[in-house]
């Protein structure tokens, strides 16, 4: 399938590693002019790389200002860039109030200083798309880890915002919610939980993980980070074209909706 991505300008927040890294591999392999907004560079060289600091607004804006510079244009935005909070709720009360701030500075506050930024531009062009990355986690209320679960309800709710108001311009809005993904961050989710577990219960990350795939998606596998740049691709292209304001599960049927 064509999507007619070639040549589009593409921000990809968070694009050196995990789903961003993904996301951007795939934009490049249709031709697409890649440009990566995250704190450190990928550990190969792909794309144009601007060092940039989500949760400050100059640091973004200079990101802006360097990549209209190389392009003079942004056709698409993936946000990929977030955090967790690297502690384990079961109950909330695991954590602290002390253990919020930082999530949501760099989920809801990095989301809102990105999209300031590129939605001005893809207003005056009356073109573009955004696709958020958000989580399952925002749609269930998941205890694994509730600062992070909040701020993926945040992204949802701003991304349904955006979307309303950057319609009358043909600005599409998207958000994407990965299920379960063996990364870093799923991988800190382990750590947390098996820290705190007495040494009879403690368990490998693939043991944690294997019965957890089992037990909560229909599909019984885990997603990959390829998948999720699949569905961003799709939302991105031309193919997409009546699709804005819609959170899109890429999660093996673990969260269903009518």
């Amino acid at each position: 399938m064509d999507l007619n991505l070639a040549n589009r300008v593409v921000v990809v927040t968070g694009g050196a590693s995990g789903i961003g890294r993904a996301t951007a591999k795939q934009f490049l392999a249709e031709g697409a002019r890649v440009h990566l907004w995250d704190l450190n560079p990928p550990a190969e060289e792909f794309g144009e790389f601007h060092r940039v600091d989500i949760t400050s607004a100059e640091d973004v804006g200079e990101a802006m200002t360097k990549t209209l510079a190389h392009t003079g244009t942004i056709d698409h935005l993936v946000h990929a860039a977030a955090i967790g909070s690297g502690k384990f709720g079961f109950p909330f009360d695991n954590l602290s109030p002390e253990d919020w701030p930082r999530v949501l500075e760099v989920n809801i506050m990095g989301m809102t200083h990105v999209a300031h930024v590129v939605g001005p531009v893809m207003r005056q062009q009356s073109s573009g798309t955004m696709v958020f990355i958000a989580s399952v986690a925002g749609q269930i209320g998941s205890q694994t880890d509730p600062p992070y679960s909040a701020a993926k309800a945040a992204n949802i709710n701003f991304a349904q915002c955006l979307a309303k108001d950057l319609a009358p311009h043909g600005v599409r809005v998207n958000t994407v919610c990965p299920g379960m993904i063996q990364t870093p961050l799923n991988q800190s989710v382990w750590q947390a939980w098996n820290d705190l577990q007495p040494e009879c219960d403690k368990r490998s990350y693939e043991e944690w993980a294997g019965e957890k795939v089992k037990t909560v998606i229909p599909l019984g596998r885990w997603q990959t980070p390829e998948d999720i740049a699949n569905t961003i691709l799709f939302l991105s292209s031309d193919k997409a074209a009546q699709i804005t304001g819609q959170t899109i599960n890429v999660d093996g049927g673990f969260v269903m909706h009518w």
